[in-house]
């Protein structure tokens, strides 16, 4: 027997509308570091988060985590670019490390596409979870309180790396990025490659990752 539908009230589903319209303006908005390389009709927020999705879906399987959650996660967890900006490393390494910076400060500097210090990426973070709480909070402001709740409770888990469904979703996700990163090497050469795959391997721990990431450089160094 199919269960009865419970109704939203007419509030509720403008509410929900209202989200769903804001979440697509996400299939436009080019993601700020292939804009910072020149990479043009690059990718959209929207579709690094269709790829991480299937990622996750794809490798979870074979992983001792909560999938369903893993996969919510992996869908809203980039969606509070909606309203915030996204910041990059390169943005970290032009702040000054010696200054305090607010949210407008970080929007006037240039990047620079270097590595970024320690003291810099903590200062870009600081400034970065105040941007994207409260672009969070207005996002799913008025949606009913279960999914409101549901997707403040994944966030919050995601960008505290409490648990493993939370670390494995944020390995892909540095993980999909490289990925798209080495294919736009491989097409326009204007990434530092070598830096790239350096760095992934700082990031990553689960041998199944590692195993895809192994697969991935044969088919785009080699071939």
């Amino acid at each position: 027997m199919w269960q009865k539908t419970k109704k939203f009230t007419k509030t509720q589903i403008k509410k929900i509308l209202n989200f769903i319209l804001n979440v697509n303006t996400l299939k436009g908005k080019e993601r700020r570091g292939w804009k910072i390389h020149k990479i043009k009709n690059s990718e959209t927020t929207a579709e690094h988060i269709f790829s991480l999705t299937f990622a996750v879906w794809a490798l979870g399987k074979n992983e001792k985590i909560d999938l369903n959650r893993a996969i919510k996660m992996a869908l809203i967890h980039d969606i509070c670019e909606v309203y915030a900006p996204d910041f990059t490393s390169y943005d970290a390494a032009a702040i000054d490390e010696k200054k305090e910076i607010s949210p407008k400060d970080l929007l006037k500097l240039k990047p620079k596409p270097t590595r970024p210090t320690i003291e810099q990426r903590k200062k870009l973070e600081k400034v970065k979870k105040k941007l994207e709480e409260e672009a969070m909070r207005k996002l799913i402001s008025g949606l009913p309180l279960n999914l409101k709740k549901e997707i403040k409770e994944l966030w919050e888990e995601y960008e505290k790396q409490l648990t493993k469904e939370s670390h494995f979703v944020k390995q892909l996700d540095k993980v999909i990025n490289y990925f798209q990163g080495m294919q736009y090497w491989k097409k326009y050469g204007r990434l530092k490659h070598k830096l790239w795959a350096a760095r992934i391997k700082e990031v990553i721990d689960n041998p199944n990752i590692i195993k895809l990431v192994d697969e991935f450089e044969k088919e785009i160094f080699e071939n």
